[in-house]
């Protein structure tokens, strides 16, 4: 599918919006292969699917411009942030204009009093609490992948701090998105709440680029905590490290993050990252607040693991082992590409109620083995989401239709047990039919707000619902 849309020529409709876009934008729109091909791949395992052109936008207004004419020549759209997506949403399934949202990449207001922020969706989120670090402020939201804001926002993304935080959901305050028609809407304002109409806010944030183009994100912030430490402790067996999850969350103690890595997980960090970590289900723990609070915290929580069966508990609050230590999480899935130099890996997630997930875990877990396969498992505990490092060789098809089993073995599991089949990655066209699975009659819905603001089915076409 990739070389048929490198080799495709653009259809009379498109080649006159390119011809339009390249007036206006100049050198800021691209046709060259290579830069078509990279804006047509996220970091999933689908293959590049490229855009027809694409076009760098530096404001809003431009933004409207862009999607205007597309809508008067119905041509797809689909908006670009830093490519770090994990289920196909960038690929340019029916051809069209690439929206690079890179250089929309402005800290536009922050209110330090409010405890928010005003951003373009090029932002990262390194850059921006790289800029928010003198004022004491952070934004939390961490899903591993320097991903921009806009990015973030359209994916409905959480990461390792979101069982204290919350994810994008709890943390976007307002939107301004670009609409179908070319259309610029705000669908909130900086207010903490509002009773206001429908939540419009909630309704773009997780919509991947399928009803419209988001332009400026207001976000809330946080003050940076006066200490955060960070802990390891090891585990005889899953359900001792999910109990030590449960008790903790039960006993209201405020932890920052939560995640739990399998004996394989391990193993591959400390093959890639150089770790001597004990090869056992490990809790990677961190503890925000005031110097005694998050020794209080860290104490407490050492007892708790201690009575699961846990050990080896170690805990620091020097800056330096601290990101060592999370970097070697942040770099599981490189970790998992090196056990499989030759191949690729396919990330997946799902998520069940925190009750369920140890039961989960270990089902997956004896299901890799039967299957042969080689997939670590690493999770955000607190939250009941796990992600599986499926090895995916292209040139093995038998041992790709083993993993593509396995892995809807385990969305279905997921469902089963009251879960979803995506708790962070998002739908993009590689979850569709698991979309179907567990909402049913619901997805209709979907799609009629989908007809509703974008009739034409330009905005991101092939994700999440098929129109």
């Amino acid at each position: 599918m990739a070389d048929q849309a490198q080799k495709r020529t653009p259809a009379p409709s498109v080649a006159k919006v390119i011809a339009s876009l390249e007036t206006e934008f100049g050198e800021r729109l691209s046709k060259a292969a290579a830069v078509r091909e990279r804006f047509g791949k996220d970091e999933s395992f689908h293959a590049s699917i490229p855009p027809d052109a694409v076009v760098t936008p530096r404001s809003t207004e431009e933004v409207s411009r862009i999607v205007r004419l597309c809508a008067e020549h119905q041509v797809p759209v689909i908006p670009y942030g830093t490519g770090t997506a994990l289920e196909g949403h960038v690929a340019a399934l029916h051809g069209g204009i690439s929206i690079n949202m890179q250089e929309m990449n402005e800290v536009i207001e922050v209110h330090d009093e409010d405890l928010d922020v005003v951003v373009q969706p090029g932002v990262t989120r390194k850059q921006l609490n790289q800029y928010l670090h003198d004022r004491g402020l952070f934004f939390p939201i961490d899903p591993g992948a320097d991903a921009s804001i806009g990015g973030m926002t359209a994916c409905r993304a959480s990461g390792t701090n979101a069982v204290r935080y919350g994810t994008m959901r709890e943390n976007v305050l307002a939107l301004t998105v670009v609409l179908a028609d070319g259309r610029v809407i705000q669908t909130s304002r900086r207010a903490r709440k509002s009773a206001a109409g429908y939540d419009l806010t909630r309704l773009f944030v997780g919509s991947e680029g399928t009803l419209g183009v988001i332009t400026e994100i207001t976000l809330r912030l946080y003050g940076i905590p006066e200490a955060i430490s960070s802990a390891v402790c090891t585990f005889p067996d899953l359900d001792s490290a999910v109990a030590t999850v449960i008790t903790t969350i039960q006993h209201g103690v405020p932890v920052a993050r939560i995640e739990l890595l399998d004996e394989a997980q391990i193993d591959a960090i400390n093959r890639y990252s150089k770790t001597d970590l004990a090869v056992a289900p490990t809790l990677f723990l961190e503890f925000h607040g005031s110097s005694r609070g998050v020794e209080e915290q860290s104490g407490i929580v050492q007892e708790i693991a201690a009575d699961s069966g846990g050990s080896n508990f170690q805990w620091t609050t020097n800056t330096e082992e601290r990101n060592r230590l999370w970097q070697a999480r942040h770099d599981a899935a490189y970790a998992c590409k090196a056990l499989h130099p030759d191949g690729e890996i396919w990330a997946t997630d799902v998520c069940v109620p925190i009750s369920q997930l140890a039961e989960c875990i270990r089902e997956t877990q004896r299901d890799i083995r039967e299957s042969n396969l080689v997939a670590p498992i690493a999770g955000h505990a607190g939250d009941g989401n796990f992600h599986l490092a499926l090895p995916v060789d292209k040139n093995d098809a038998e041992k790709h239709e083993r993993a593509q089993q396995l892995h809807e073995r385990m969305v279905m599991r997921a469902l089963a047990m009251g879960g979803t089949c995506t708790g962070e990655h998002g739908i993009g066209y590689g979850k569709l039919d698991f979309l179907v699975a567990e909402h049913g009659e619901a997805v209709s819905v979907m799609r009629a707000i989908k007809q509703a603001l974008d009739p034409d089915n330009i905005m991101n076409p092939g994700k999440i619902l098929r129109v």
